[in-house]
């Protein structure tokens, strides 16, 4: 019986253990969970949202703090669009993340950056290529292009020396989007180094509408991967979205995937970024408190838990200190449905707003649980204290037990 160690995924000479771990957002795929993944063999993501929030925790930084000192006589103004990010400390933070994880790296695997389209920042072009290059000259692997489209994202950064050598991927959800992305890239003269296929039962973000029980990750890799066989494409697919066990990883290699992305189960390890108090709702999460609604203000479906504290959450928003979620005018569906909900209820302290949320501040201060569709599987991945608290696992045990296990079987911690 085959194991997820039987497989190599092959980028030119380099053979690297075929698993992923995802970059979850803000900072719950964290530095240190990347560089395990990393000195394991494998790839390991950080992801950019939020840069300056993650590199004043890291580093001490004040970008947050002077970015609102900058805009703070706008806080009362629902007119946002004179709320921009300052570009050099935009890159400069990007650098601060990025390289100091990348000088921090040990062993044969990688370390990639996940960029999400979908944080518009008030200038989605203009801050989306200097994210992009910033993590570039901080020597990242790789980035993998996340949430949205994508359609000129090459185009940004094709005069950048390393536009050719790192390794550039983008995350789909159907065969369309990838072609989108294809045709649109063609003029780069370059296509990515891998795909990643994510399917519907993938945490967070969905790229599917509320009809997305009707698709199936297994379809959605072979449709693609027949696509990239007639075309005489030789891309990798990495299939992620509900991968629960090794056994699970080893039946989409054994069908053509050459690795597969991953990140639920690392949730609950001590690498992952999020409060251990957040990690055992994770562990305790029932089957009926898993839901995908529509309260994020990108316009995509979001699978999450119900108790998050953001749902329902009527903050002021937060966009003076953060903001990443501004359209090109300086707009917020969140910014729209907490204006709703104050000319209702003039002069009430305490605001309910369920139809969106103030996505930045809630996921800065891990109050909003997104989480993958098996999420209320952890508790069986783990052992159950006297104090009924779950153990919290080590990143080492989770990749080792993907990597080796057999017979869908997963390995508690000894």
């Amino acid at each position: 019986m085959k194991r997820v160690d039987d497989f190599r995924l092959n980028f030119g000479k380099q053979e690297l253990v075929p698993i992923v771990i995802g970059g979850m957002g803000v900072d719950i795929s964290t530095a240190d969970l990347a560089l395990e993944a990393a000195r394991l063999g494998g790839i390991g993501h950080i992801s950019d949202a939020m840069v300056k929030t993650v590199a004043d925790r890291r580093f001490n930084t004040k970008f947050v703090k002077d970015k609102l000192k900058q805009y703070k006589y706008n806080v009362a103004n629902s007119d946002k669009s004179m709320v921009q990010f300052d570009l050099g400390q935009l890159a400069e933070a990007t650098r601060l993340h990025v390289g100091r994880t990348m000088e921090a790296k040990r062993g044969e695997g990688m370390i990639f950056v996940n960029c999400m389209e979908k944080l518009t920042m008030n200038a989605p072009k203009e801050t989306l290529r200097v994210r992009l290059a910033s993590a570039l000259d901080a020597g990242a692997d790789g980035i993998t292009l996340a949430a949205g489209l994508h359609l000129g994202s090459f185009a940004l950064i094709e005069d950048h020396p390393r536009f050719r050598d790192a390794k550039l991927g983008i995350i789909v959800s159907s065969l369309r989007a990838l072609q989108l992305f294809l045709r649109k890239s063609s003029r780069t003269n370059r296509l990515p180094d891998y795909v990643v296929v994510e399917g519907p039962l993938a945490g967070g973000h969905l790229g599917f509408g509320m009809d997305w029980a009707k698709y199936d990750l297994a379809t959605i890799v072979a449709e693609i991967r027949a696509w990239l066989l007639a075309e005489k494409l030789d891309i990798p697919l990495i299939a992620a979205g509900g991968i629960f066990t090794g056994s699970d990883a080893v039946s989409f290699l054994e069908n053509g995937a050459s690795a597969v992305q991953v990140a639920t189960r690392f949730t609950v390890t001590r690498e992952c970024g999020l409060p251990e108090n957040v990690q055992q709702h994770y562990f305790k999460a029932s089957e009926e408190e898993i839901v995908v609604n529509q309260i994020s203000p990108t316009g995509y479906p979001m699978r999450m838990l119900t108790g998050s504290p953001a749902i329902g959450s009527g903050i002021r928003p937060n966009c003076e200190a953060y903001g990443y979620l501004l359209d090109s005018t300086g707009n917020c569906s969140y910014i729209d449905a907490y204006n709703k909900q104050v000319a209702l209820h003039p002069g009430e302290k305490k605001l309910i707003v369920m139809e969106k949320t103030c996505m930045c501040t809630h996921m800065r201060n891990f109050d909003l649980w997104t989480c993958g569709h098996y999420t209320y599987r952890l508790k069986d991945t783990s052992r159950r204290k006297e104090d009924g608290n779950y153990e919290i696992l080590s990143a080492e045990h989770v990749f080792r037990d993907y990597q080796f296990s057999t017979d869908n079987k997963v390995a508690l911690p000894v």
